[in-house]
């Protein structure tokens, strides 16, 4: 084992699968000779050239597109998006082209790509720049979309998305690439897309998260314990596909559920997550699922409004005794 930062464990898991795969290359802006914008790439282009690590124009749409193209013919591209509020630009080669084309070509193209960088909130961005699109792209078939709420969780999903035959969004969160943690110095090792992981076992309320909400839980479930109440934390990691099994085990035991997501609240991912819990499990349900998401507002810059606007422990503590009876 390693102790890294997030960005660390992502820069680990590039190197390793370009030694692995010389298909594999790097594409973006300043992902080369500035050592990318958040450092994930450091050294990389001394160490692959560059052929394999490509500093593009800011083109979104120009440089997804010449990645669709690459993965069409043979190669693995990681397309690193600076934030994905910028990938907006790009939406068409992602959702027209990367998700369809092996449906559209009969099966005789597969697209195995990563579109990867950060999403949400990272402070006082305000409304372009703050922005979680998790739900946009979960809901497009032909693609996968995974968020790592730590280090070992990212070095693990980023290796299994190059891996991929299919194209695969990874969507990290700016506030956590300096976050440390443990992660295995094993080339080989993968998390599977499509795995949720209980963080935190518990058995009187469950309360699902993904990305950096999983700690928002994971901090709300060390204050309830205070309270007497045994929460128990799974971090979906994979959004498409979703381990609805997890979730539906885990609701079984705790009767009780809250869903943590920092984008807003209409047809988001948590709103699939309780109409999943009542169809599969309703009878086990001993109160209303509660959502917590960000306001049903754009993100504004003052601090007090970021504050009011995103999930918070204070929130999840209220929620999870609201379902348990004990407010």
């Amino acid at each position: 084992m390693a102790i890294l930062q997030l960005r660390e464990a992502l820069r680990a898991a590039l190197r390793e699968e370009m030694q692995r795969d010389p298909r594999v290359f790097l594409m973006g802006e300043e992902v080369g000779e500035y050592n990318g914008a958040y450092k994930v790439s450091e050294g990389l282009l001394a160490e692959f050239g560059p052929q394999r690590v490509i500093d593009t124009p800011i083109s979104e749409l120009g440089f997804a597109a010449i990645g669709v193209g690459a993965a069409m013919v043979g190669l693995r591209p990681v397309i690193e998006f600076m934030t994905f509020n910028f990938a907006l630009l790009a939406i068409d080669q992602i959702v027209n082209h990367a998700a369809k084309m092996l449906h559209m070509s009969g099966g005789q193209f597969s697209i195995p790509i990563v579109f990867r960088g950060p999403s949400g909130s990272a402070g006082q961005l305000a409304q372009q720049h703050s922005q979680s699109f998790e739900n946009w792209y979960a809901n497009v078939p032909g693609l996968k979309v995974v968020s790592p709420s730590t280090p070992r969780d990212a070095k693990g999903l980023l290796k299994s998305a190059i891996r991929d035959e299919d194209p695969v969004i990874v969507m990290e969160s700016e506030l956590m690439y300096g976050m440390k943690g443990e992660v295995p110095e094993d080339s080989d090792f993968l998390i599977p897309i499509g795995v949720a992981d209980i963080k935190r076992p518990g058995t009187d309320v469950t309360i699902v998260a993904f990305g950096k909400m999983v700690h928002v839980a994971l901090e709300a479930a060390q204050a309830l314990e205070q309270d007497g109440l045994s929460a128990e934390v799974i971090d979906l990691r994979s959004l498409r596909p979703i381990d609805y099994a997890t979730i539906i085990q885990s609701v079984q035991r705790t009767n009780r559920l809250v869903v943590v997501e920092e984008s807003w609240p209409l047809a988001g991912l948590a709103a699939e997550v309780a109409f999943a819990v009542q169809r599969w499990a309703f009878d086990y349900l001993d109160a209303p699922i509660v959502r917590i998401t960000g306001a049903d507002t754009p993100m504004a810059y003052a601090p007090t409004l970021v504050e009011a606007f995103l999930p918070n422990p204070k929130k999840v503590v209220e929620a999870a005794k609201y379902v348990s009876y004990r407010l």
